[in-house]
């Protein structure tokens, strides 16, 4: 079992630690996303969400307003930006200290985030390929970025996603990207190998097996396998029934030395860093 690495982020001025892992839970103001127990529309339950979130020991929220499932609609930016309004507006209303990263593509929706809600983290599914300003715009807000592996859009990424060596191409693909980042000026960069997204289920796997060589790169790890098709199309069930499998990904990305956990079902994320830990004292 991999020690986890002594990563840190710089939030607002202040380190967060990531040498004990934490967890992300997610918070969909969307009506498709492919989870159907995530999506949270109403003003109630959005509040309930992020104080599940908190209560069960969250340490981030990320609030997504643009289904990334594939073949999902597409939403202009103005739709985007008023899910989110009303979202961050319920969030800084009652929980000024929770640390936000928006889930977005979109260079101004990212900067309109952190500009008028102060959000701490963009979470980009793209890696600055959906917008050619995403990685200068970081650059400038100096927040951390969730740099994701991705090929395609949203609406095509599955149609037939091909890889001569999965890892080696994440791995040029994570090189080019973190220099052109640092060259911006761009700090505190976390790494998210982007499971489920233009990937078969074969290279989901492979992927994961050697997903230890990523930390070459000296930075933090996120991974996403939260009741993905990896996990429901492999065990013949469901989104609704993939929590076991979740789980079992998730302590498996723990002893490759993952720092974040992203997830719709935090208690049972903090369990497993909890076990984890206990199994490297």
């Amino acid at each position: 079992m991999r020690k986890p690495a002594a990563y840190s982020i710089n939030i607002h001025g202040r380190l967060t630690d990531l040498s004990r892992p934490l967890v992300m839970g997610i918070l969909n103001i969307t009506p498709d996303s492919f989870y159907a127990g995530s999506r949270k529309q109403s003003e109630e339950d959005i509040r309930q969400r992020v104080q599940e979130i908190r209560e069960q020991g969250g340490s981030f929220i990320d609030i997504g307003a643009y289904s990334s499932r594939s073949g999902a609609d597409d939403v202009s930016p103005h739709e985007e930006m008023e899910r989110l309004k009303r979202g961050l507006s319920i969030i800084r209303e009652e929980w000024e200290d929770a640390i936000v990263s928006v889930d977005t593509f979109r260079a101004d929706v990212a900067r309109q985030c952190v500009e008028q809600f102060g959000v701490e983290i963009i979470n980009d599914i793209s890696g600055g390929e959906l917008d050619r300003e995403m990685f200068r715009t970081v650059a400038q807000l100096g927040v951390p970025y969730i740099l994701m592996h991705m090929q395609g859009t949203p609406q095509n990424m599955q149609q037939a996603p091909h890889y001569e060596n999965i890892t080696a191409e994440v791995m040029r693909y994570f090189a080019e990207r973190i220099n052109r980042l640092h060259e911006l000026g761009a700090k505190d960069i976390i790494l998210d190998p982007g499971f489920g997204f233009a990937k078969t289920l074969e290279h989901n796997y492979e992927l994961l097996r050697h997903m230890e060589v990523l930390h070459e790169f000296g930075l933090p790890l996120l991974v996403g396998f939260s009741r993905k098709s990896m996990i429901y199309r492999l065990l013949g069930n469901t989104p609704q029934e993939a929590l076991n499998g979740t789980t079992v990904l998730n302590t498996i990305a723990l002893g490759m030395g993952a720092a974040i956990l992203r997830v719709h079902d935090v208690r049972q994320a903090v369990e497993a860093i909890k076990i984890t830990e206990a199994c490297r004292q």
